[in-house]
């Protein structure tokens, strides 16, 4: 996947992987995986807007008090992925068109995996690069590649969201 990442953009460059490594003993990690999706969805809110409608504006607030933590005290955030196609389905979300029960599957959709952000000046000190494994990237081969998981992904998230299992009972409305 971080070949495909490394290349999908429209300049026709190639691309590098950076291989990282970091000692997280001792390091306070927040794993939303292991706490709720809500939660999580609740700190993306926190940072980037779903959309511009005063009904959300007056909506998130009360989602946040509600399903949102405090991440102050913690060196590391693991959690979904937030990238724009996935922040489409965090805005159908707070729109009530997907219902809670099949959101950790549409997350799971694109297998875009876990992102990991890194908080404290801690953490980021603990950060090394393995700079000898440094990997070129051919932007021809992995560029397609990266397109199509990208089309095939949205497709599936357009077929599960339009799917008999999305009841639309269990909404970003009703949760609070």
């Amino acid at each position: 996947m971080q070949k495909k990442w490394a290349v999908c953009r429209r300049d026709e460059t190639n691309g590098y992987v950076h291989k990282f490594e970091i000692d997280i003993d001792g390091l306070r990690i927040l794993d939303f995986q292991k706490i709720d999706i809500l939660s999580w969805l609740a700190e993306l809110m926190k940072h980037r807007d779903a959309a511009d409608t005063k009904r959300y504006r007056v909506l998130a607030k009360q989602f946040i008090e509600k399903y949102g933590i405090d991440t102050e005290g913690y060196d590391i955030i693991k959690g979904w992925r937030a990238n724009a196609s996935y922040f489409y389905i965090a805005k159908e979300f707070v729109r009530d068109n997907i219902d809670l029960d099949i959101l950790s599957e549409l997350l799971s959709l694109g297998g875009l995996g876990i992102q990991y952000c890194l908080k404290s000046e801690e953490a980021f000190l603990r950060l090394k690069e393995l700079s000898d494994e440094l990997i070129t990237v051919d932007y021809g081969e992995f560029n397609e590649k990266y397109n199509q998981r990208d089309v095939s992904a949205r497709r599936k998230m357009r077929e599960l969201v339009d799917s008999d299992a999305n009841k639309v009972t269990k909404v970003f409305s009703t949760l609070f």
